[in-house]
């Protein structure tokens, strides 16, 4: 009976933790999405951006149907959504293009990702009532993300539009129903 209640525990930790270890992946892939664009690999930066948007999907939705969602868990998943749709993002666009425009660039670079810090904090600390308000960081790095794949055809001042539109949205007040 003892080993059957050891299981038990243990069983139990593991499910409490499921949707946490898709976070931290979500972490983990930005992480490596901002190695592979510090060494011009900006290809594979992109697609571990897309990646780690498909990590941050599935840990709600794991947390959810699993019935463990938790403090620890939402404050874990914007810790890690900064890094893969604030951080990894900004940097990819800022190498690709917005290096180009000096100090301009680094501003806006730096803004994008503080208005994203701003938008996760704001959501940590409201209560769920079914909306966003603002557009969600990560709609907002896959966005950044696409248009890096623009640059070819894109007059270059377009992508300053770009990240200023994309961090003003994320910190303004309209509403956004959950999908």
């Amino acid at each position: 009976m003892f080993i059957s209640q050891v299981i038990d525990v243990t069983i139990k930790k593991i499910k409490a933790q499921t949707a946490n270890v898709l976070t931290m992946g979500n972490l983990a892939l930005g992480g490596f999405s901002i190695l592979m664009t510090m060494h011009g690999q900006h290809h594979l930066g992109l697609l571990l951006i897309f990646v780690a948007a498909l990590a941050d999907r599935f840990d709600g939705m794991v947390a959810r149907k699993m019935n463990i969602e938790s403090e620890l868990g939402k404050q874990l998943d914007s810790m890690c959504d900064i890094i893969s749709f604030g951080v990894a993002p900004a940097l990819l666009l800022y190498t690709g293009i917005l290096s180009e425009f000096g100090f301009p660039g680094w501003f806006f670079t730096v803004f994008y990702i503080g208005c994203g810090a701003f938008r996760l904090a704001r959501f940590n600390i409201s209560e769920n009532n079914g909306y966003f308000h603002g557009l969600p960081i990560t709609a907002a790095g896959c966005l950044l993300t696409l248009s890096y794949l623009a640059i070819p055809y894109l007059p270059m001042p377009l992508f300053m539009v770009i990240i200023i539109s994309l961090s003003l949205l994320m910190v303004s007040p309209f509403k956004l129903k959950k999908v």
